[in-house]
Formats: C-alpha cells, structure tokens, sequence
C-alpha cells in the first residue's frame, strides 16, 4: 500500500486515470458503512434508535416495533419511507431523533482525506440520510472539506436510493453528466440504477445489513472491501 501526500502536506497532486475512470469528472459517495468501515457500527446505533421511535410511535414491544421497521427498511429502501407512507411521520422530527447518536467511535482519517483529495473534479456525497448527520459523520472523519456538496433524503424528495427518481434529481440539482461520474456505495442494489444512467460503479463489500442484495455483475463496474486503500492505489 502507498501513500499519496508530499511533504508539505499537499493532497491535491493529480492522478493519471484510464480504463472506466478516465472521463469521471463526478465523484458521488454514500457515506454510511462506506466512508468509514461497516466494522464501527455506527448504524447499529441509528438502528435501535429507529426501532425505539417506532415502538412509541405505534405503542409496540421491542421485538414487534423491530419486524416493522425492518419490513419498512426492505419494502420502501428506508424505514423512513415506510413512516411516512403508512403514519406521516414529519421526516425532520424523525432524522433529529435517530440520528442523535455518539460519533465517538468513528475516528480521523488522514488517509481518506489524502486519497479523495487527490481525485480529479467534483466530490459530491449522496446518501439517505440528512446533511446536518452528514456534516457531523464527515466532521467525525476529517473529511468535510473533501467535498463540494451534499445530496441528502431531502433534495431527493423523500424517494431514497435506489429510487430511480432520486439519481436523476440529483444530476438535475448538481449538473451531473451520469457519463462522466463514478459513484461507490455499500449496497450492490443501489448500484443499478446509477449504471442504468451510465455511471461508473463500484461496490465496497464489507458485510454491512443486506449489502449484497440484489447484487449482479452487470451493474457493478468494480468491487473492493476498502474504500479508502482502493483510492489509494489509483494510478498516479
């Protein structure tokens, strides 16, 4: 593995791309169980946090208030979703709640930050959360100034990944040829519609809750268990 920073600590040295990645000039990342490793849980803390609200929601044991929200999980590709379809729950009192959890365990990365750095064009992060979590996860990481924006669960209009609806708003929102962009996720089925638009895929396979569902070949332009050493051995 090698590092890529000169002395002076400059990240921004450019890379010589081919192949797929050759035309990107779009770098779209999920954040969760991607840009740091599925291994911390960090999610498992929204999960139970999810499961709570649930059950006072709708007056439920543990076990029943966790069937249903797993069942919204899967049927409507966040729990999220299934609230507010089936209880109109507000979006914005239910992400303060389950995101209200301690970032503790997630730690700085100089080396994330050197590799995304060095990436040429635009950094963007899309994901299914909500960018005041996203500021924090990424302020957790070291990482918040890699990157030029945030498409969260709000500019998608409550329709997450892998909502079709939800790519095609955020290239109308940012600009984005899908031609030119390369976009990483930790769940292969978010994969298939970004490909479907012509974008460059790749799937971090690290065991992270129903990451290899739905996962083909034919949508996946790459494959790898660590985002960051991955970055880190494109070629200079």
């Amino acid at each position: 593995m090698h590092r890529h920073s000169d002395p002076e600590g400059d990240f921004s040295l450019p890379l010589t791309l081919t192949g797929r990645l050759a035309d990107v000039n779009t770098w779209l990342f999920d954040m969760d169980n991607t840009l740091y490793a599925a291994s911390v849980n960090l999610f498992a803390q929204i999960d139970r946090k999810m499961e709570a609200y649930v059950g006072r929601l709708l007056g439920l044991g543990r076990d029943e208030a966790r069937a249903v929200q797993k069942r919204y999980f899967h049927e409507h590709g966040t729990t999220l979703r299934g609230l507010m379809l089936s209880h109109g729950v507000d979006p914005h009192d239910f992400l303060a709640d389950v995101h209200d959890i301690d970032m503790s365990v997630l730690a700085l990365n100089p080396r994330l930050e050197a590799a995304l750095k060095r990436l040429p064009g635009r950094r963007l992060v899309f994901t299914n959360g909500d960018a005041a979590y996203a500021d924090r996860v990424l302020g957790a990481l070291g990482i918040r100034d890699c990157f030029d924006g945030v498409h969260d669960i709000h500019a998608m209009n409550y329709h997450p990944k892998p909502d079709p609806r939800a790519y095609r708003e955020l290239c109308a929102h940012h600009g984005v040829d899908p031609a030119r962009a390369f976009f990483v996720d930790d769940m292969a089925h978010n994969l298939q519609p970004a490909h479907a638009l012509g974008m460059v895929t790749a799937w971090v396979n690290n065991g992270s809750e129903r990451g290899d569902h739905g996962h083909s070949p034919d949508f996946i332009d790459f494959e790898m268990s660590d985002l960051c050493q991955w970055l880190e051995e494109l070629p200079e």
